[in-house]
């Protein structure tokens, strides 16, 4: 084989090929003091791409509290771990793959499960429970259910081969994301917490090995690219730029490593995900002070010729790279073969604090790693809001007219997309594999058991992206507090959260202020609610030929369930259960479904929020699932009132059952039934715990209004409307597949 190299000629237009400014540029040459190598140019692209150094949002997200004292790991490694007692520590992580997913749904869906599978072992922690946050454009668009129908398949292809299951998560179809879907995943894992790993280089002289699958040409400037631009009509072209997973393969991976953290033979391990080889080795050695040689012809490879350049930026799976203590690299290497997987030392840890890389004997990068992390670009971009924002709030409820069968309404809204039952969706995933899962999708958050105690873990993922078109402070707030709140109604103490912040272009004005409102928002509801941020992404660029989505903040929530056989379900138990609405109807029907679907507009404010009363109603539903008094609870949310109860009625796995329901007067008839105001839940408690629960509400200060009672095979709203349970399931449950199919069959798809 002929090892001679030739690095290409760099210019100041390769460098704005490969997304540098003309700016940054002149900034990498007086930091190297010359012009750079080919592969140093690849390195520093892909090093100071916003996916990587976070270059226009790390200076606001430092106002996150992101501390406490459960909070073992924050932000700045692969994962956030919180101690949950017992000797253990959850690990996990929300992360998004959505320019991948638009243009190669299967695969990009099924690579964003394996990455984030990935930054969970690599922290020491075994992987029960995964996520999703799903945005799709119009159910109308003809592309629409081609994308739906390949994200879910990548996400349960995935994840199901690996064995981690799919416990939960939400998907919402908005106009706003036809040109640029989100495909945000979420990993939990379980780790003793004398046993967490960090990818932190140490030990000047350690090598460096590593681990996995061989390395191919599939994803270079894949993450690292795709994340950091707009699309265009000539996005499809950027196919290549998506990896492909192989989810055996990481099932080996997962034992291999975890199999070597029982033993006392690792300083460091770390994910190769974005930017691959070069981020992992980079971003080791910062966060440990350290350098890095290696030598790129040790790099085991699955197509002949594959150059520097692309050994440093490809992003195929299932791969890591890991500190070996010096002498341990035999033991190493015996470990992954026994699960059929290679490892091979590739370079050593250095004190010089550089990043160097070698090809046969010949240096092709060497640049300081601190001018890669650290020192890398750091913007505060211009802020303005949008010009239209108090058009966007007028909303005269006066000028909206009432409508003539509100029955008629409710079942427009339960079987439109948003509101529907994603049944179709979750059933293709395997969510009880590993036995852990006690509560399965379909209710507001899933509970999975922490096996070896008593206790129970919560996880719920939420965001409401219309309220954040409207308002993104509010919207932001509104976002926290409905993930705490999913978590308390559900018998869990809500803990910490980690957060994935979807964009468009940072580099316009009311794009960054929409972030900056976020930020403030997320950050006021997280200090009011005692909640920190542990871990999280931002994933800007999410724009198609100029146009943004929706500010969409996802949130993503971690709670623990004292006792797990405590916990609490959304749908109505037993004939004779006393119906009650904790919290206050308020004329609010800005941003909500009712508005949107009905009445096909996109306007007023978001619902106000309370943060001391949501923190009151909170610990009063936790403490009350804990102590028996709950027979359900349901987060009132999207649809409002009319659909809480409907969803109580309809959305056991099993069985329906029906209520009769006095709604309070005060209000006009669509503002009771469908305002979306928050700190509200409904529940259903036996009459005998009926005192207690008012004893309870009178204490916090919390709004009590008894509705009625369970019972029946009919959903009564006295005045309103009156159906068979058995016909709103059937019409509710249905509902999605109906209409995926129905594009599908039009032959636009």
């Amino acid at each position: 084989m002929n090892t001679a190299h030739r690095s290409l000629p760099v210019t100041l237009q390769v460098a704005q090929e490969h997304g540098l400014t003309a700016e940054e540029y002149q900034r990498l040459m007086q930091i190297l003091g010359r012009t750079p190598t080919f592969e140093e140019l690849g390195v520093f692209s892909v090093m100071w791409s916003e996916h990587c150094s976070y270059k226009s949002s790390r200076r606001l997200l430092r106002q996150l509290p992101t501390s406490g004292p459960q909070i073992l790991q924050g932000p700045g490694e692969n994962a956030g771990i919180v101690e949950v007692g017992d000797g253990l520590a959850v690990v996990f992580k929300i992360e998004s793959h959505n320019h991948p997913s638009f243009i190669e749904p299967y695969h990009g869906a099924a690579t964003g499960v394996g990455g984030i599978l990935r930054d969970i072992f690599t922290m020491g922690a075994r992987p029960i429970a995964s996520l999703n946050s799903l945005r799709f454009g119009s159910l109308d668009h003809p592309r629409t259910p081609y994308l739906v129908k390949g994200v879910v398949a990548g996400i349960g292809g995935y994840g199901n081969c690996v064995g981690v299951p799919t416990v939960g998560g939400e998907v919402y179809f908005d106009a706003g994301y036809n040109g640029n879907i989100l495909v945000n995943a979420f990993t939990l894992g379980v780790v003793r917490t004398d046993r967490i790993f960090r990818a932190r280089a140490a030990g000047a002289g350690n090598p460096v090995m590593y681990v996995g699958s061989r390395t191919g040409r599939d994803g270079i400037h894949g993450a690292s690219l795709l994340a950091s631009r707009e699309f265009d009509a000539r996005s499809e072209e950027l196919r290549p730029a998506v990896q492909v997973g192989d989810p055996f393969t990481e099932k080996l991976l997962i034992e291999a490593c975890l199999e070597l953290m029982q033993r006392d033979l690792i300083v460091a391990i770390q994910d190769m995900g974005a930017a691959g080889l070069t981020s992992s080795a980079v971003e080791m050695a910062g966060r440990g002070g350290m350098g890095i040689l290696l030598q790129l012809e040790a790099v085991p490879t699955r197509e002949e010729g594959i150059t520097p350049y692309e050994l440093l930026l490809s992003e195929s799976q299932e791969r890591m790279l890991l500190i070996a203590k010096a002498g341990c690299e035999e033991e190493v290497r015996a470990i992954f073969s026994r699960w059929d997987l290679e490892a091979c030392v590739i370079g050593r840890v250095t004190d010089d604090g550089l990043f160097r890389a070698c090809w046969h004997g010949q240096e092709v990068v060497r640049i300081p790693v601190s001018a890669l992390t650290q020192d890398a670009p750091a913007y505060e971009r211009p802020a303005t809001p949008p010009a239209d924002l108090a058009a966007r709030h007028r909303l005269d409820l006066t000028d909206l007219p009432s409508p003539s069968d509100y029955g008629e309404v409710l079942v427009q809204l339960l079987t439109s997309p948003n509101l529907a039952s994603k049944e179709w969706i979750y059933r293709q995933y395997d969510f009880l594999v590993g036995s852990n899962t006690v509560v399965q999708p379909g209710s507001d958050a899933a509970i999975i058991r922490l096996k070896g105690t008593r206790k129970g873990i919560g996880l719920s993922v939420d965001c409401n992206s219309r309220y954040c078109l409207l308002d993104p402070y509010r919207g932001a707030q509104i976002a926290v507090a409905e993930a705490a709140r999913n978590l308390a109604v559900s018998g869990a103490r809500p803990l910490a959260l980690s957060d994935c912040l979807n964009f468009g272009n940072p580099e316009k004005p009311e794009v960054m202020w929409q972030f900056q409102q976020t930020i403030a928002g997320m950050r006021d509801a997280c200090l009011a609610l005692d909640l920190a941020v542990v871990s999280g992404n931002v994933s800007f660029y999410n724009e198609t030929e100029g146009r943004a989505i929706p500010p969409t903040p996802t949130v993503a929530m971690v709670g623990i369930v004292p006792d797990v056989t405590r916990h609490v379900t959304q749908w109505f138990k037993q004939e004779g259960d006393i119906i009650v609405l904790l919290g206050e109807t308020k004329a609010e029907l800005g941003g909500s479904e009712y508005l949107a679907v009905v009445h096909g507009r996109v306007a007023g404010a978001p619902p106000a929020l309370d943060l001391s009363q949501e923190k009151r109603l909170q610990e009063l539903c936790f403490t009350a699932a804990q102590e028996g008094l709950l027979a359900s609870a349901h987060d009132v949310a999207e649809g409002g009132l009319a659909i809480a109860l409907a969803e109580a009625c309809i959305s056991h796995p099993d069985k329906a059952i029906g209520a009769r329901v006095r709604l309070p007067g005060g209000l006009r008839p669509d503002v009771l039934l469908f305002s979306e105001s928050q700190s509200r839940v409904l529940v259903s408690v036996p009459p005998a715990v009926l005192p207690r629960l008012q004893a309870r509400a009178r204490a916090a200060a919390l709004p009590l209004f008894i509705l009625g009672e369970v019972g029946g095979s009919e959903l009564e709203v006295q005045g309103y409307y009156r159906f068979p349970v058995a016909m709103l399931q059937h019409a509710w449950r249905t509902a999605l597949a109906r209409r995926l199919e129905a594009v599908s069959a039009s032959g636009t798809a």
